[in-house]
């Protein structure tokens, strides 16, 4: 890794963990220290910085005993995720391309050799071209869409059978998606497919692995200020208009979605599996916003055709 100081110097810092503000409905949004994790082994992927959904699970796990294992793809992201792995004292810190079978065997034949078993897996990898989310999906090209899919939904097949095969006692999968899966969203459109087949992989995978004590769940996400969410054209127009709609009132924070992530990894969540779990503020629950709210849009669009301004 190109980074200019080594992995391991950056590992064998372990700078303390950082911890955020609560919510405006919560004293807290970090899950209280405990051992629901104790003795549990996992891999992270999909850390970009400390803003990522997956730092959030990370950090959470960490609080609660377990031992992580970071990936990251190509040096520019190494160097953010080295100090990030270190602050929870991770000792393990792979390259890994999902494109690139071999890099993905790479990981897990590092795994088997330093911890010989794996309890979980925190799988939050997408990718798709940004010019390929605006418009219309239909314009989608077929390069685009067979990428997207693979990086977006099989890399977490692929994942699932060479983890399951280090799970020998049983353990836990987690990836993330998004409710464009089920609702057409502005400027997501193939990513919405692909997350509409993760969503059926998860189902898949959890009846294939069910006998041998392995869950396979999915955290959806509301909108979250992340490197990945401002791929997205006017990710902060449907940012808004999601806090102001939601039941709740209020974003969802990483911290939030880390505790879902946590409780969906750890023992308390020994019954479930093949579930897409909502971290969003119960916004998926809404149909149409408040008829209130749907009058100040009326007269601002009632004034915006007529060009005179609204009252």
């Amino acid at each position: 890794m190109d980074s200019g100081e080594s992995a391991s110097a950056l590992l064998a810092r372990r700078p303390s963990a950082g911890k955020s503000k609560g919510g405006p409905h919560t004293r807290s949004n970090e899950a209280p220290a405990g051992g629901l994790m104790q003795g549990k082994r996992g891999l992270i992927m999909g850390v970009a910085n400390d803003h990522s959904i997956a730092w959030g699970i990370a950090k959470a796990l960490a609080a609660h005993g377990a031992s992580l294992a970071f990936t990251y793809q190509g040096a520019a992201l190494g160097k953010r995720v080295s100090p990030l792995a270190a602050s929870l004292g991770a000792t393990i810190l792979e390259p890994c391309d999902v494109e690139d079978t071999a890099s993905v065997d790479a990981v897990f034949a590092r795994l088997a050799e330093e911890w010989g078993g794996l309890d979980f897996v925190v799988h939050a990898i997408a990718f798709s071209d940004r010019n390929e989310l605006k418009g219309r999906y239909a314009d989608t090209t077929r390069d685009n869409f067979v990428r997207t899919m693979v990086i977006s939904c099989f890399s977490f097949t692929e994942i699932a059978r060479r983890a399951a095969a280090l799970m020998g006692e049983g353990g836990a999968l987690l990836t993330l998606t998004f409710d464009g899966s089920n609702r057409v969203m502005p400027n997501y459109n193939v990513m919405g497919i692909a997350k509409a087949a993760l969503e059926a992989s998860v189902r898949y995978l959890a009846a294939d692995f069910g006998p041998s004590g392995i869950r396979v769940n999915a955290i959806s996400a509301g909108p979250v200020r992340t490197l990945a969410g401002a791929g997205i054209t006017d990710a902060r127009l449907m940012f808004n208009y999601q806090k102001r709609h939601a039941p709740l009132r209020q974003p969802v924070s990483i911290e939030q979605i880390g505790n879902a992530g946590l409780y969906l990894l750890s023992d308390l969540a020994s019954g479930v599996t093949g579930e897409i779990h909502y971290v969003d503020s119960g916004y998926n629950i809404i149909s149409m916003p408040h008829p209130e709210a749907l009058k100040t849009v009326d007269a601002a669009e009632t004034a915006a055709e007529s060009g005179k301004p609204a009252d």
